[in-house]
């Protein structure tokens, strides 16, 4: 796929017919909308420090969007020429024609921005169900990935904790829209509050004024028409890749990465068991791995200043920047 493919514009913020409200964009970031067949992805953009950085792309979990890198990337411009990706339906990406939300469908998305731009082997980093879609890039498209950092990835297990569950009831037909019925008179402060309770492992590192853009962010998702509906079809996606035999499951492919790779676990995690720490360890060779002690799903966000260090030094011994 050659790079004419990819009409960029620049904006304050991406257009998006679906949206009713801006999105977020933090000083030093800026958002371009890029136009693909059957497919808008929304890109935000962290400009290295210094011209001739290598690239990286960030790729956010379920529920997520690029702004769950942003406190991360900062840490990294003087590394990286850092972009995080809006994955199809979620962030400002709208969805995606053909409806596919499966792991592979958002791998698929990846690897054809990075091919219309140009821009790999890339530094690549993904959490929780980003980092399943990573690491099937990594497997499947080699050229690339130069490094592979993983926070908490969405790789199969056996026993799930008890508090992933509803996560994967998401995925059942009916769920979704019996919870949105449910939950109809929530306010999106008590729905913000039980996500940071979910993911991190203590929702007391975030501060007044992140509260608050998570709440702005959730009022402006809740008034998407699709919101229900990706999360569904992404949280069957997720359980389809877990149940995924073969070549072509993950822990497999996790076996056929080559690129230096970087494991971020957190101890606290409720939603991907830690335990899952050594077998991630044992199944990416050569791969070196962070524990976090207070850590829950989203280490890059709850220390995001130890994150970056772990993830300079991957760099650095792969050649620097």
């Amino acid at each position: 796929m050659s790079s004419t493919e990819l009409p960029e514009t620049r904006t304050a913020a991406a257009s998006s017919a679906a949206r009713t409200r801006a999105v977020r964009v933090a000083e030093g970031e800026e958002l371009r909308s890029v136009a693909l067949p059957g497919l808008t992805l929304t890109v935000r953009a962290r400009p290295g420090n210094r011209p001739g950085l290598p690239p990286a792309l960030y790729v956010h979990g379920l529920g997520g969007s690029s702004q769950n890198w942003s406190a991360l990337m900062p840490l990294l411009a003087d590394h990286v020429d850092g972009e995080a990706v809006d994955l199809p339906g979620f962030g400002d990406s709208p969805p995606p024609d053909d409806g596919n939300y499966s792991v592979t469908g958002h791998a698929r998305a990846v690897i054809r921005l990075l091919d219309a731009a140009g821009r790999g082997p890339v530094h690549l980093l993904g959490n929780s169900l980003g980092g399943a879609v990573a690491t099937r890039v990594a497997a499947v498209r080699p050229d690339l990935v130069r490094t592979l950092t993983l926070v908490s990835p969405a790789l199969p297990e056996l026993r799930a904790q008890r508090t992933a569950w509803p996560t994967a009831l998401l995925a059942l037909p009916g769920v979704a829209s019996f919870f949105a019925k449910l939950t109809k008179d929530w306010t999106a402060e008590q729905r913000v509050k039980g996500v940071l309770a979910l993911c991190y492992g203590d929702p007391g590192l975030v501060t007044d004024e992140g509260l608050r853009h998570a709440v702005e962010e959730m009022e402006r998702r809740l008034e998407l028409p699709y919101f229900w509906d990706v999360m569904a079809r992404s949280s069957r996606g997720i359980v389809d890749a877990y149940t995924l035999g073969g070549q072509h499951g993950l822990w497999r492919q996790a076996e056929r990465v080559l690129a230096p790779t970087l494991l971020v676990y957190g101890r606290r995690d409720r939603l991907v068991s830690y335990r899952m720490a050594r077998k991630a360890a044992a199944a990416f060779r050569g791969s070196r791995l962070l524990t976090l002690p207070e850590a829950g799903h989203v280490a890059m966000m709850e220390y995001p200043e130890t994150v970056a260090q772990a993830v300079r030094d991957l760099i650095a011994d792969d050649g620097g920047s």
